[in-house]
C-alpha cells in the first residue's frame, strides 16, 4: 500500500505512519508532497490519503488522522486506544491537556520537525523507536 499526506510532517502524519507499519501493512510506503498536491498524487500513485481535509482517514468528528486509522482498520487494542488520546492531544493544541503525557509528546515530535525540517522519511525512523516505546508505556498502563 502507498500512502500519502502533506510534506513537513510532525506528530499526526509521523505517528500515523509508524500505525499503519506496526499494524495495517509493515510494507507501506509513504509520500510527503506540498499540501496542494495530495489528491493528484493520490490518484496519479494509488495511495492512500491521510491528515488532510476532507479524507476519511483525517481528522473528522473530532477525530485525529491517528483515530481515524484506528477506526478504519478496526484495531481494538487498549494500548492503542491509550495511544491514540496522547497523540490526539499532542496533535490537536485546544486538547492538549487530553492525558499529562499529551504536551511532551507534542514538544518532542515538533522539535523533530525543527531539527530535521522536510525530511519526512528521516522522522519516521528516527522517531518509531519513541511510538515503539510509547506503546510498550501504554501497554503496561492498561493491564
Amino acid at each position: 500500500m502507498k500512502w500519502v499526506t502533506r510534506a513537513n510532517a510532525n506528530v499526526d502524519r509521523i505517528a500515523c505512519p509508524w500505525l499503519i507499519k506496526r499494524f495495517v501493512d509493515p510494507n507501506a510506503q509513504f509520500l510527503f508532497v506540498p499540501a496542494d498536491q495530495v489528491m493528484a498524487t493520490a490518484e496519479r500513485e494509488g495511495a492512500i490519503p491521510y491528515d488532510v481535509p476532507n479524507v476519511e482517514l483525517g481528522h473528522v468528528d473530532g477525530r485525529c488522522s491517528f483515530e481515524s486509522i484506528i477506526r478504519k482498520y478496526q484495531l481494538p487494542d487498549p494500548a492503542l486506544a491509550e495511544l491514540a488520546r496522547i497523540v490526539h492531544g499532542a496533535d490537536v493544541a485546544a486538547d492538549v491537556e487530553i492525558t499529562p503525557q499529551s504536551a511532551g509528546l507534542s514538544a518532542i515530535a515538533r522539535g523533530f520537525a525543527l531539527v530535521h525540517g522536510e525530511a519526512d522519511h528521516d522522522k519516521i525512523r528516527l522517531e518509531t523507536p519513541m511510538y515503539d516505546a510509547l506503546y510498550a508505556w501504554c501497554q503496561s498502563q492498561v493491564k
